[in-house]
């Protein structure tokens, strides 16, 4: 049943994470069809991040009290909907709207994710299990994109509708591959939503690392969500040729997160995290001075191989401050990573239009880095 359930997640992660990073590649072309400007397409990734966002903040505590297998079911049942139509969207707000829906329908699942593996793994397993959750998002950087480029290549539209097919499909085999999850602490008080939170953030060393995580998120997706544009804008890349491209980012992010806990067991969790943090932190802006392809496709391996490691790691230690309130922790740590991606890429898109160069993104990157290294160490987290 362990075999079962983890492959669900996988091809879960892999749906919802072709569908995250998808509107990246394709930007440029959906900026032509809906008219608008650059800064202003940033919001077509932020819409998604922000209905995340908001939703996740009531979906985590509610799950807690709830069957985490007939919550999956709903909430994949309404992602494979919204992400459908997106691709009936007729203009710009249109889409926002969609994408806004789409991102409400990931934050109910996600978190069912994250929450349910450390309940159906022994605890020497876990971070295990993390980093094959994590690959199915690396998987979908590495396949989905350049398969959804190429379907976009013929027509937009269609990446939308296969990912919608894929993942109605999944919500059908839900009931046969997953076992009942029943919540931890049914006597819980279903009436207050707050509650959960404030005793999560009672503890400094919650706070301090939910903070790391959340400036963590906005350095990443502020050079991820234009990395699109700006092989467009600088080297006059298609939308495929750009799939191509994030091959290789999916390639080193799929690498890390299913080796990297075997490195994560020699240097410690905690070396490894700060570490890692402050290696992409320096690899982001030599990224964006890269003058050919080759060497961009290389440095994209290493950044989100970094990347692959870092992920489990970050959800494994999140996951460690509680152990009754699980989905409080994946839906505040995913809150947090979507409003990160909203500030983020609504940032980079101000920053990219002002200096026209891709370097002023990066350069943001590694300030958030830093800070968030520092943070992650303060907090000692990863130490626990």
């Amino acid at each position: 049943m362990q075999k079962s359930s983890l492959t669900l997640f996988f091809l879960i992660m892999f749906a919802i994470g072709t569908d995250t990073f998808l509107i990246s590649p394709l930007l440029p072309v959906l900026r032509q069809e809906f008219h608008v400007s650059t800064a202003s397409s940033g919001w077509m990734v932020s819409a998604y991040a922000l209905g995340y966002a908001l939703f996740a903040l009531v979906a985590g505590p509610v799950s807690d009290r709830l069957n985490r297998k007939h919550v999956m079911i709903c909430g994949m049942a309404a992602f494979s909907l919204s992400t459908g139509l997106c691709a009936a969207a007729v203009g710009f707000w249109s889409m926002v709207l969609f994408r806004f829906l789409a991102g409400v329908s990931a934050a109910v699942v996600s978190p069912q994710i994250w929450a349910s593996i450390p309940v159906l793994l022994p605890r020497e397993k876990i971070l295990q299990g993390m980093g094959i959750a994590t690959a199915g998002l690396s998987i979908a950087q590495m396949l989905g994109l350049p398969i959804g480029s190429f379907f976009a290549a013929h027509s937009w539209n269609l990446p939308f509708i296969v990912i919608g097919l894929f993942s109605l499909l999944l919500t059908f085999l839900i009931p046969f591959l997953l076992p009942s999850i029943p919540p931890r602490n049914p006597s819980a008080d279903r009436l207050s939503l707050l509650k959960p939170y404030a005793g999560l953030l009672s503890s400094r060393i919650a706070v301090t690392a939910f903070a790391a995580y959340f400036i963590f998120q906005i350095g990443n997706f502020a050079a991820f969500s234009f990395l699109g544009s700006w092989l467009s804008g600088d080297f006059g890349l298609n939308v495929a040729q750009i799939g191509q491209v994030m091959l290789f980012l999916g390639l080193g992010n799929m690498l890390g997160s299913l080796f990297g806990s075997r490195l994560s067991q020699k240097l410690g969790r905690s070396r490894t995290l700060i570490l890692g943090i402050l290696v992409n932190s320096l690899m982001f802006p030599l990224l964006s001075l890269t003058g050919n392809i080759a060497g961009i496709e290389v440095e994209l391996i290493v950044i989100f191989g970094i990347g692959g490691i870092l992920f489990p790691i970050m959800m494994s230690s999140l996951q460690s401050l509680s152990d009754t309130a699980r989905g409080t922790v994946s839906a505040l740590a995913n809150t947090l990573m979507y409003f990160g991606t909203t500030i983020g890429a609504a940032a980079a898109g101000g920053i990219y239009q002002a200096s026209g160069i891709f370097l002023g993104v990066t350069l943001l990157t590694l300030l958030c880095f830093v800070l968030s290294a520092f943070l992650f160490r303060k907090s000692g987290v990863a130490a626990t």
